[in-house]
């Protein structure tokens, strides 16, 4: 006789589905001569490589044409066209060429586009590297048009030659004609992805010889269909997840918002079946929706560092009374493992799941990340307020001390500041500043060259507002405030520290963004040693004081923009 296991599905529909928004392709023209095509630049490394050759082959085969190049909205500053761009190109264009889809964020950012442009009736083709073709494919449903045509070529651009790109570009010309002289046939039935699996049924069933084979077949299937983050996984019963939504203050089907990068609909209770899942207990709840306040904050990019294929990780950081009242470690070995640090993995893993889960980020679809990182399992640690010297974080981040708070930061990676030997502030800040120099190798450092401010609102935060947090040891910030230095001090004294070579710090930026974006600073070209800040000012350094005895920090580089929100305890 079998046993079954019955749990809350905790897959979210995306919202193009629920709601059927589809929008058919461009009608195409016949030919292209005569016509007038964009070739549009979103700022990838070595795209221009490509639209040159592109250019060269278009201009080859038909007559009459006119060329308009454009680039990244805002004169650069994000890698996506704005809806002025986009109205001139429904006025003016006949065809868009554009590139380059050569990481996760940047070819869900460029498919859009495609689709933009398709809706408003003006053919268009992206370069695509065969490895994200999966993730091309979705974001094309998920932006309105699955018809949208990324022309598939080997291998990225990045790190290519131009001879390489060139090759790349004349091999796949025939196809980029047909795409854009042909017309797109429209899809009756969407097409389904391998590694993907979306389930629309309110509850899922598991059988087995007892409880513990049916649980077994539960995570079995949750690997198969990858909605699990590889570890084991609570199941979330119907009982342990309406425990979650009471604890909430809110309805299950209360729908919190819509989570990039699939847009998964994030109701209560799909997000209360993914806490459960991470071993979440109900009073972690409100600290769980404060999360999920943060990372649905336009300003911190969820859809661009969830299908990156940088390493970002969310790292997730309480202050307040909530901390002690729900368990959470402040103190050794606060980012785990260990049981002292239960409740903060849990929530940092159930940030992970619901990613997964109601966003849709799945590896090798949605995530693109190239190598990985034992950061997105769980990042997640409580304010060791005790051994602050200063006001409480939520404090400086303007709330009342009475309350409590939540903060996500989302940096590319995390490496140790050591140093037991100085309690002179001037010395730790010189040993600081000489890691902070050489974290180098990240798109954060030195971004501000490549790019102008971006309003925050454009979901692409990586320069101008973007934050290195220091998850500071009570001794280092003991030394600090011993002398009287203030946080404010400390950021000052960093940022002017912290300075590289203009050629060191190009070394891996694009030359063609850096003229775009400052034509000013075009004189470091011929000064390429002059000394220059790796980041654009001293609000690019964050303290969050956490830990037990030694002096041993943490530093987390290149982050986003630090998003804090209140805990609200029903």
């Amino acid at each position: 006789m079998n046993t079954r296991l019955t749990i809350v599905n905790p897959v979210a529909t995306p919202r193009s589905r629920a709601d059927g928004d589809r929008f058919p392709p461009a009608p195409r023209p016949a030919t292209l001569d005569g016509a007038t095509v964009v070739l549009y630049w979103n700022g990838k490394q070595n795209g221009l490589d490509a639209l040159a050759r592109a250019r060269e082959l278009i201009d080859a085969r038909f007559t009459g044409v006119t060329f308009v190049e454009m680039t990244g909205a805002l004169g650069g500053t994000t890698r996506y066209l704005s809806e002025e761009q986009l109205d001139l190109i429904e006025r003016r264009a006949d065809a868009v060429v554009a590139t380059t889809a050569d990481c996760g964020s940047c070819c869900s950012w460029l498919v859009r586009d495609l689709c933009e442009v398709e809706r408003r009736g003006v053919p268009a083709i992206g370069y695509t590297a065969e490895i994200f073709t999966e993730d091309a494919r979705f974001s094309a449903q998920t932006f309105g048009v699955p018809e949208a045509c990324p022309v598939i070529v080997p291998e990225c651009f990045s790190n290519r030659t131009t001879d390489e790109i060139r090759a790349m570009v004349d091999d796949s010309f025939e196809e980029v004609v047909a795409c854009l002289t042909t017309d797109r046939t429209v899809y009756d039935v969407l097409p389904e992805f391998d590694s993907m699996v979306l389930e629309g049924a309110p509850e899922l069933h598991y059988d087995g010889a007892d409880l513990l084979d049916a649980f077994d077949e539960m995570q079995r299937r949750f690997v198969v269909n990858g909605w699990s983050d590889g570890m084991p996984l609570m199941p979330p019963t119907r009982r342990k997840v309406d425990a979650m939504v009471e604890a909430s203050g809110l309805d299950g089907d209360h729908v919190i918002g819509d989570f990039a990068p699939g847009f998964g609909i994030g109701t209560v209770e799909k997000v209360a079946a993914n806490a459960v899942m991470a071993g979440c207990r109900p009073e972690t709840m409100p600290v769980i929706l404060a999360m999920m306040e943060c990372i649905l904050d336009p300003s911190i990019g969820l859809r661009t560092w969830a299908m990156s294929t940088g390493p970002q990780a969310p790292l997730v950081l309480v202050s307040g009374p909530i901390a002690d009242e729900i368990g959470m470690n402040r103190g050794i070995c606060a980012l785990g493992p260990g049981s002292v640090s239960a409740v903060n993995v849990a929530i940092g893993r159930a940030l992970r799941l619901i990613m997964m889960n109601v966003g849709l980020s799945y590896p090798g679809i949605t995530d693109m990340d190239t190598i990985g990182t034992p950061m997105k399992f769980s990042a997640c640690v409580a304010e060791n307020e005790e051994a602050t010297p200063w006001d409480p974080w939520r404090v400086q981040q303007g709330f009342a001390p009475e309350q409590s708070t939540v903060t996500v930061n989302v940096p590319y990676g995390m490496t140790e500041f050591f140093d037991f030997q100085n309690s002179d502030p001037e010395r730790l800040i010189e040993s600081w500043s000489t890691l902070t120099s050489h974290a180098v190798g990240t798109p954060a450092a030195g971004a501000w060259l490549i790019k102008q401010d971006a309003p925050l609102s454009a979901g692409y935060p990586f320069h101008g507002t973007f934050s290195n947090m220091l998850l500071m040891a009570p001794d280092h910030a003991a030394a600090f405030a011993a002398a009287g230095w203030t946080p404010e001090r400390i950021r000052e004294a960093i940022h002017r520290r912290t300075k590289l070579p203009f050629r060191q710090l190009m070394l891996n930026q694009s030359m063609d963004a850096f003229e775009t974006s400052h034509p000013e600073l075009r004189w470091l070209l011929d000064a390429p040693d002059t000394m220059v800040t790796v980041n654009p000012s001293a609000e690019c350094f964050e303290f969050f004081v956490v830990g037990a005895k030694a002096g041993r920090s943490q530093f987390c580089f290149g982050g986003t923009n630090s998003v804090t929100k209140p805990v609200v305890v029903p």
